[in-house]
């Protein structure tokens, strides 16, 4: 259940499944159904880690893509102070 919460930090949309899948865990277990929880376990594993794997690449993409704004407005900045 903890990485579904930390997941939903990174990419929310993939997120969510993960939690109800983890959600579900414990009352199969309680009801004995260990195969179903296991099988729980494991779907909620699987969207945990798509989740961060989504959210670390755009929060990546995101920041080559400021630094190369900014390097652009750094190169392309006239920086002369000459007058006319």
């Amino acid at each position: 259940m903890t990485m579904s919460i930390v997941a939903i930090f990174f990419f929310w949309p993939l997120a969510i499944p993960a939690i109800i899948n983890a959600s579900k865990v414990n009352g199969l277990l309680q009801q004995g159904d260990y195969a179903g929880a296991q099988a729980a376990a494991a779907e909620s594993k699987k969207w945990s880690k798509w989740a961060l794997i989504v959210g670390i690449v755009w929060f990546v993409i995101v920041i080559v893509c400021c630094a190369l704004g900014g390097l652009a407005g750094i190169m392309g900045a006239d920086t002369s102070t000459s007058s006319y």
